[in-house]
């Protein structure tokens, strides 16, 4: 067999374990070397192989091993004397008792653990919450800005019939005080002769006073006041006609005047914003 195993090229590895068997309990393999009948440690230059074999006729007289071209050495080891190591310091003192069992600590653990987590979770999303509300109002109007955003009127200063204009954040404010012929004018026109339907009481909170931002819907001109075909205001730059409620009547502007938002907080002032 173990000439045949010689010829056989890159297989002879695998024909020689055939006529081999490798030993059960084994210690780590010491390859290269074998102690024979107590002598000093022996260095060979080719791997070693028992000579137990499957008849099971084991080594007679010392250790020995022989050699083989195309086998790796298997040289038998005692292991009894392997043992386990001792982590008792490592471990606590109510599971060192295999006997008893250790729910009560695992559970008493296990509700430390939740509670850890609990608080835990909840101080990160305090913290997290902390950081976006100061990234968030860093970026909010600062009080100068936020102070020009609002424009308190005093109506008293208009007279009947009129429209005065303001500026307010960067846009003209149309402030109009009606007349009541303009404001039964106004509540009569039906919604379907209206291109963007919206009844007159509908865009304003008090009859007599109308309020729009003077920003036409076409191309962003400024409408001229008390002027075009429904007296109310007329854009010249693109001929659109508006009326004393800011409606869009005639010409190319889609929708009618912008209303903002405003509250009266006394009867002769009004705060837009």
């Amino acid at each position: 067999m173990l000439s045949l195993a010689a010829r056989s090229g890159s297989l002879a590895p695998y024909l020689s374990a055939t006529s081999y068997t490798v030993a059960g309990p084994l210690k780590p393999l010491v390859s290269g070397s074998v102690l024979l009948a107590d002598k000093a440690l022996l260095d060979v230059k080719r791997p070693f192989l028992s000579r137990e074999s499957l008849s099971g006729q084991a080594p007679s007289g010392g250790l020995s091993a022989t050699a083989s071209i195309n086998a790796t050495s298997c040289v038998r080891y005692a292991h009894s004397d392997i043992t386990v190591p001792d982590f008792s310091d490592y471990r606590r003192s109510d599971v060192l008792d295999s006997t008893k069992s250790s729910q009560p600590s695992s559970d008493t653990r296990k509700t430390f653990s939740y509670l850890v987590t609990g608080v835990t979770t909840v101080a990160t999303a305090y913290v997290a919450k902390n950081a976006v509300s100061q990234f968030v109002s860093s970026m909010s109007a600062s009080a100068d800005v936020l102070a020009m955003s609002k424009i308190e009127i005093k109506l008293g200063d208009i007279p009947e019939g009129k429209n005065v204009t303001f500026k307010w954040r960067g846009k003209p404010l149309f402030v109009r005080h009606r007349t009541q012929a303009e404001i039964d004018q106004e509540a009569k026109v039906s919604l379907s002769d209206l291109r963007d339907p919206q009844h007159d009481l509908d865009r304003v909170k008090k009859p007599q006073w109308a309020i729009l931002i003077g920003v036409c819907t076409h191309l962003g001109c400024v409408p001229i006041s008390n002027a075009g075909e429904y007296g109310g205001y007329y854009c010249p730059c693109h001929g659109s006609h508006y009326d004393a409620s800011g409606r869009i009547r005639k010409g190319p502007a889609p929708l009618n005047l912008e209303v903002p938002e405003y509250e009266f907080p006394s009867d002769d002032i009004v705060i837009v914003g």
